[in-house]
Order: structure tokens, then sequence, then C-alpha cells
């Protein structure tokens, strides 16, 4: 089945405890496609400079993404993040942005991406996202990811755009921002009485929570020692979790249930390298083998 993802590609600089890279690829659907990309083939649709080499995306490629929806454009240069993990690694410090492409309009969307069925829309201005569905008429399923910038400073155009999405990814601290609400569950609530069917709150290293109209579930973490780099992982987490419910077609609550520890275990691998590192590395039958092992330290009777 169709997936579509429109986001951020752009160049990262990164340090950890564990050391630095510069300008290394990154960016949201960059993560996110080549989570989908374990279960189902992906359309990737961005915005880059001509200052991008893109040879940068044939990894992506070779992984069933079809980058026909990346548009380099002239006179621009690609959106940069310089960022820094301390202490815990929960949350990254912003040493520098440069939204460059990013603060210009939109990517355009191939025509022959127009039928897709799901589409996730990465972070950006909630406005953007409006945008960018309505040129998906054919989607059935259309999930968004936020963050605090938009609450803060545009909640009457976030709270339009999630009227008319199925399912919003966002962390835990955004969704009490957005609510007001101390409680994730009833946060969560919240959230569903805006317009979403589900509401995918995510908690980091304590894994995640799934809030429905009927149904309330804990999505564990995969828990990993080695911890080199969290960039990425809330994408990939969105990534495998949608990329699983274009392969089997159906978005009910088991197979999303099914779909957001496929997810987790699929994250867990991101956080262990460096930018795309981890993911180029992991194949299904690794994501299988960690699955089974999760399943057992979860396990309750």
């Amino acid at each position: 089945m169709s997936l579509l993802v429109t986001g951020s590609i752009g160049l990262d600089t990164v340090e950890t405890p564990s050391g630095q890279v510069a300008d290394v690829l990154g960016g949201s659907a960059v993560y996110f496609s080549l989570a989908a990309a374990l279960y189902s083939p992906v359309r990737m649709v961005g915005v880059v400079g001509e200052d991008f080499d893109l040879t940068r995306l044939a990894p992506l490629r070779a992984r069933g993404v079809d980058t026909r929806g990346v548009e380099v454009r002239r006179g621009s240069r690609t959106f940069r993040w310089h960022g820094r993990y301390v202490g815990t690694l929960n949350e990254a410090q912003t040493v520098d942005v440069q939204l460059n492409v990013l603060a210009e309009r939109g990517a355009a969307i191939p025509a022959e991406f127009a039928d897709s069925r799901l589409v996730f829309l990465a972070n950006t201005h909630p406005a953007l996202q409006r945008e960018m569905a309505q040129r998906v008429p054919a989607a059935e399923l259309v999930v968004c990811d936020t963050m605090n910038l938009w609450i803060e400073r545009e909640p009457a155009e976030l709270r339009q755009t999630l009227a008319t999405v199925h399912g919003l990814f966002l962390n835990e601290g955004e969704a009490r921002l957005l609510t007001g609400k101390s409680n994730l569950v009833s946060a969560g609530r919240t959230i569903l009485g805006l317009g979403p069917r589900f509401v995918v709150i995510k908690k980091g290293e304590h894994g995640s929570l799934l809030v429905a109209e009927s149904t309330i579930v804990l999505v564990p973490p995969y828990p990993t020692e080695q911890v080199v780099d969290p960039t990425g992982c809330g994408d990939s987490f969105a990534g495998a979790t949608l990329g699983y419910l274009a392969a089997c077609g159906r978005w009910d609550l088991e197979t999303l249930r099914a779909a957001l520890v496929r997810g987790a275990v699929v994250a867990s691998f991101v956080v262990e390298s460096f930018s795309i590192d981890g993911l180029l590395r992991v194949g299904r039958e690794d994501v299988e083998r960690r699955l089974a092992a999760l399943r057992e330290m979860a396990r309750l009777d």
C-alpha cells in the first residue's frame, strides 16, 4: 500500500558523550523513510538546496525509497542542524540551526504520488502540513507530528490541522503543553477531542503511550545499553509504525499496537549509532529477533 512522507532533509552536526559527527545525513523524512522501508516502499517528498549532493540519497533508493519527490532548489541552501546531547541524552540542546530552504515554500508533490493512501506529515508549520495533505486526496490515513514551537506560537493553526488528521505523534512534554494536563492519559483523551482518532505520546527511554477512543496501550521500549545518538529515534519510530501498517493494508487498533512495538524496536537500533548508520545495518530479521526478546521481557503472566 502506498506510503508518502513529507518532511525535512538536512545535514546534521551532532555531539554526544560518544563523540561528534559533522555534516551527516539527517532530517525527519530521511529517518522516517529508512525505517518505513523495512516494511513497505516509501515515497519521500522534501526539498534541499543546490549545495546538497544527491548521491547521499543512494542508500535510501537502495532500500526502496522513491526519491522523485526530492526537489533541488537552485539558489537555496540545505537545512542544517547542530545539536548536543549531555547527561541522560533524553533531549538535545540546539547549538545552531540554519533553516535555509525550510524557511521557503514547501516541496511540490509529484502527480504520480497523489494516489498515496497513507501519509505522514513530519514536523513543520501546521498550515504547511494541511497544504501538503490536501495535495494527496486519495489518502485514507493521515498522521502528523508536531513540536513545542508550533504549540506555543501557532496554536490556532495547529488546532485546524489536528481537526483534519487521523493520528498524531508527539512527546510527553508537548502533550502536556498542548493540553495543560499533567496526566498523560488525560492529555491523550483531550487531544482526541481535537480531532485525531489516536494519539501516540512518546516517552523516550520509557516507551510510549497509545490513546484511542476505547483503548490505552503501553508500548514498552527495547532496552539497549549502547546509547550513542538519539537523533532520529522519534521519526524512525513513526516510520516503522506506518511502514508496518502500509504492509498490512489496514490500521485497526490491534494492527496499530503491533506496528508500534515494531517501531520501538527499530528505534532501538537508531540510538546505537550516529546518523542513519544503525538503520542501514538493520534488516527485518534483526527486528524480529529483538521483537521476540522484547515479548519475553514484557511477559506478565
